[in-house]
């Protein structure tokens, strides 16, 4: 079993580093679109879709994302990324206002036209970000996906090592305190060292007092982008949102907490860029 894990992730990594590094800004539109199709077959099942319905969901989600990442100009080198504004501050508002408390009720998603508006927040704006942030340059999206990456690797170390008080034990008893406060402490770190190394901003104490702060509130919202999935998963009764990772599960389980850090990500450089 970690064997094939390992395989699948280096293929994984290959594979995403060569699209990242070597696709034009329209290939790679498409390649975020069919990520994002693969997550919306997904997405079917753990919303109770019909086979109609997932099959017509898939399509729909995907096809509307490169629309939209066409129509604000992402298939070319000149986006205005501005257009993606309503999408980031739903995405936002979904993410920072409506799933804490979904998580502490345990609420289901009922019926297929939640189902489907619920989906197409939690996929689109994701997938448009990954075509945003690849338009500010490869490592800006590299750097912006590792900090999901560096929080679930510093989780799963400091929850193996020090875990003992459940994080949310009826969601995904797996996980602990002791390992969030793990992925805290790495993001921070990886973040302070990420722009130091860079020179992108003076580590003054003004920047330190607005970046930190950004840093956890950032892993926070990858937990709870991990943790959405979690319930999902458990209330549909799967234990992977898929089979197409070897070893991984689904697309959904590797980029559960993208979807929600990427659009907080995409919006943030928005503000920067204003």
């Amino acid at each position: 079993m970690l064997k094939t894990r390992v395989i699948t992730a280096l293929v994984l990594l290959c594979g995403l580093l060569g699209a990242l590094f070597l696709l034009p800004a329209a290939l790679w539109l498409g390649f975020a679109a069919v990520v994002c199709a693969a997550a919306a077959w997904e997405w079917g099942a753990l919303a109770g879709f019909s086979p109609t319905l997932r099959t017509a969901f898939t399509a729909f989600a995907g096809l509307v994302s490169a629309l939209i990442g066409l129509a604000a100009g992402f298939g070319h080198d000149t986006p205005q990324a501005a257009a993606l504004l309503p999408l980031y501050v739903c995405s936002a508002l979904f993410w920072l206002v409506a799933i804490p408390p979904w998580l502490a009720r345990k609420w289901r998603i009922s019926g297929a036209g939640a189902g489907i508006a619920i989906g197409l927040v939690v996929l689109v704006p994701a997938t448009l970000a990954l075509a945003h942030l690849r338009h500010l340059g490869p490592w800006v999206l590299l750097a912006a996906m590792s900090v999901a990456w560096v929080a679930d690797i510093a989780a799963y170390f400091a929850g193996r090592a020090f875990g003992r008080h459940k994080l949310a034990p009826q969601i995904s008893p797996g996980k602990t305190w002791e390992g969030a406060v793990g992925a805290t402490l790495g993001v921070v770190v990886f973040g302070l060292i990420l722009v130091a190394s860079t020179g992108a901003l003076p580590l003054t104490a003004a920047v330190l007092a607005t970046l930190v702060p950004m840093l956890v509130a950032l892993t926070a919202v990858s937990i709870v982008g991990d943790l959405f999935e979690s319930l999902l998963k458990r209330q549909a009764g799967l234990k992977d949102s898929g089979a197409l990772l070897p070893g991984h599960g689904g697309v959904l389980d590797r980029i559960d907490s993208l979807t929600s850090t990427l659009p907080l990500l995409g919006l943030a450089a928005l503000w920067l860029a204003r």
